[in-house]
C-alpha cells in the first residue's frame, strides 16, 4: 500500500498538516506538494478553524526537495522541470504565505533546501532544540527554486543568508532566534504543548482582525513606508465597520471575554 504523502489533522482550533514521507525526511515531491495543497483546500473550507500548523512525520520536518525524483526529471526534460515541479512548489508557497488563516511551522527536525523555503512562507515558526535549519542547495550544485534566495535575505539580512547558502552548513534553530527566522526554540518533548498553547492563544483573538494584520505586514514589507501607512489608513477605515471590532470593544467595557466570529 503507497504511504500517504500528507496527513490532516483537525484538532480544535488547528488543523495539523504532517508532511508524511519519513524514510525520505519529509522529502517533497509532485505527490507531496498535490497532497499539501489539498490538505490547505480542506481548511480553507472549515470556517471553525483558526491557525494552520504543518510539522513533519519521524526526524525531518523536510530535507526539501527529492534529489531523485530531480534528477530523473533533469534526464528527460529539464524545462519540464522549472515549468512543472518548480513552478508547482512556488504556487503553493505564494498560497501559504497569503492563506487567510496564520501557518505555523512546527519544526520537529531538520529543514533543508525546500524545507527551508517551506518554512520561511510560514507567519510562525516553534522549533524543537534539536532542529537543524540550512539552505543545502550548495551541496548538491543546486540553486534555490522555491524563492529561498529572496525571502531568505529579506527574513535574516543578506550577509547571514550568504552565509548559510554559499556554506551548505545545517545550524542550530536556536542559531536563528536572534535573526528573525525563528520564533522560540523549545525542549524536544515540549514541541507539541508549546504549539497547541500559541494555537489557543491565537484562536481567542479576531480571525478577521489576524487575517488582516497578516496582510498588512505582508504588504507592507514590499512598500515604501508612505505607501505602506496609506495601505494600513484604508484597511482601518474598512475594518471599523467589522463586527469583531464592535465585539472587541463591547466586551472590553463590559469587562467579558469576546466572543468573536471572523466578520
Amino acid at each position: 500500500m503507497n504511504q500517504v504523502p500528507v496527513l490532516y489533522d483537525e484538532r480544535g482550533a488547528a488543523a495539523w498538516i504532517t508532511l508524511n514521507r519519513p524514510q525520505a525526511l519529509n522529502a517533497i515531491d509532485a505527490d507531496l506538494l498535490t497532497a499539501l495543497d489539498e490538505a490547505l483546500s480542506r481548511a480553507d473550507r472549515n470556517d471553525a478553524l483558526r491557525c494552520v500548523v504543518i510539522t513533519g512525520a519521524g526526524r525531518a520536518f523536510s530535507a526539501g526537495a527529492d534529489l531523485k525524483a530531480v534528477k530523473s526529471q533533469l534526464s528527460g526534460d529539464a524545462g519540464a522541470f522549472s515549468k512543472g515541479f518548480v513552478s508547482d512548489f512556488l504556487a503553493l508557497l505564494e498560497r501559504i504565505e497569503r492563506f487567510r488563516l496564520p501557518v505555523i511551522a512546527a519544526l520537529n527536525g531538520m529543514a533543508l533546501a525546500g524545507g527551508l523555503e517551506l518554512v520561511l512562507v510560514c507567519d510562525l515558526v516553534i522549533a524543537a532544540e534539536s532542529a537543524r535549519i540550512g539552505d543545502a542547495h550548495a551541496n548538491y550544485g543546486l540553486i534555490p527554486g522555491g524563492g529561498g534566495s529572496v525571502r531568505l535575505p529579506r527574513k535574516i539580512g543578506p550577509m547571514r543568508a550568504k552565509e548559510l547558502m554559499f556554506t551548505g552548513a545545517f545550524v542550530p534553530a536556536a542559531a536563528l532566534v536572534e535573526a528573525g527566522l525563528v520564533t522560540r526554540v523549545v525542549a524536544d518533548g515540549e514541541l507539541v504543548a508549546a504549539v497547541e498553547a500559541l494555537v489557543a492563544t491565537l484562536a481567542a483573538k479576531s480571525p478577521l482582525g489576524l487575517a488582516r494584520m497578516k496582510q498588512l505586514v505582508n504588504d507592507g514589507m514590499e512598500q515604501p513606508l508612505a505607501t505602506a501607512l496609506r495601505l494600513e489608513f484604508a484597511l482601518i477605515e474598512a475594518h471599523a465597520g467589522a463586527a469583531d471590532m464592535a465585539e472587541g470593544l463591547a466586551a472590553f467595557e463590559a469587562k467579558r471575554k469576546p466572543r468573536f466570529t471572523g466578520r
